[in-house]
């Protein structure tokens, strides 16, 4: 085998809370993880000379040892005890500074492309430890699908599959620096909390779109304050949608519909004013 080629979904966060902070200044959080049918698309392919390469399709995206991909492939490469030798190409979809793990995703995409394309299959445990230490959200797109994430986001629950086949997604030209949404986060007095543990019971029972769509939120809303987010939400409440919903420490915002023809016209209308709009559904990867 010469190159494997993998798909990288984005996530959102259908609801995402922080519930406190560890010693070592990492913060504690309750989230439920969904996938979504927004891909990166990458392939790894073997290579004549030691070491590792690596290309993108978005140019202001470097392409050296700084990129989590690049470190995704030289951990996995120090815990398989095998000699670096690969090429990476990255064709990004999902946007940066958004909040649906692009950086994550794609970290997570190298390091199960590499066991496809080398053959050496890590305990699983041992995956784990790698992604962890790689991202706090790499861990989930080990597996994809629908999760409750506690902890740092490393302690992961399966949920039943939550199809929502009606999203649409949209970004405005501002982004978020996480470590400063946490600090904004932080600087919160007395904030209202989502209710992501009722979502998640929601979940188990199987609960449809009309009520898992109220549970949805995130408290970084509280702290994050971006025009093009407002503007984006209330857009997307005007045309119909069930709930909107900021993603992860944002600046991409979900917005919930319960037919086909509502979602395409919400997402047509936020095309002209957002250089960011799809319309997508939940995805099982």
């Amino acid at each position: 085998m010469n190159a494997v080629t993998r798909k990288a979904p984005a996530k959102i966060n259908l609801g995402l809370d922080i519930v406190g902070r560890r010693a070592d200044g990492y913060h504690l959080l309750e989230t439920v993880f969904q996938t979504v049918s927004v891909y990166d698309c990458l392939t790894v392919s073997h290579r004549t000379q030691a070491g590792i390469s690596l290309t993108c399709s978005v140019k202001n995206v470097p392409c050296d040892a700084t990129n989590l991909v690049w470190k995704a492939a030289e951990a996995f490469c120090r815990a398989a005890e095998i000699t670096p030798q690969f090429h990476i190409d990255l064709e990004k979809h999902i946007p940066s500074q958004a909040g649906m793990g692009g950086g994550s995703t794609d970290a997570a995409a190298v390091l199960l492309a590499l066991q496809e394309l080398t053959g050496v299959t890590l305990p699983q445990e041992q995956l784990l430890q790698i992604a962890v230490k790689l991202g706090a959200d790499v861990p989930f797109f080990l597996y994809g699908g629908t999760a409750y994430a506690a902890g740092i986001g490393e302690a992961l629950e399966q949920l039943p599959a939550c199809a929502l086949p009606y999203l649409v997604i949209a970004k405005g030209n501002e982004g978020v620096s996480t470590p400063a949404a946490y600090r904004a986060v932080d600087a919160l007095v007395c904030p209202k909390h989502p209710p992501v543990q009722k979502l998640r019971e929601a979940l188990i029972a199987g609960a449809g779109v009309q009520e898992i769509a109220p549970l949805c939120g995130n408290l970084f809303e509280s702290a994050v304050a971006l025009p093009e987010v407002t503007a984006i939400r209330q857009q997307m409440l005007a045309s119909g949608a069930l709930c909107s919903v900021m993603t992860g420490s944002g600046a991409a915002v979900f917005g919930i519909f319960d037919g086909q023809e509502q979602a395409e016209l919400a997402c047509a209308a936020l095309r002209n004013v957002v250089p960011f709009a799809v319309c997508c559904h939940t995805a099982t990867e």
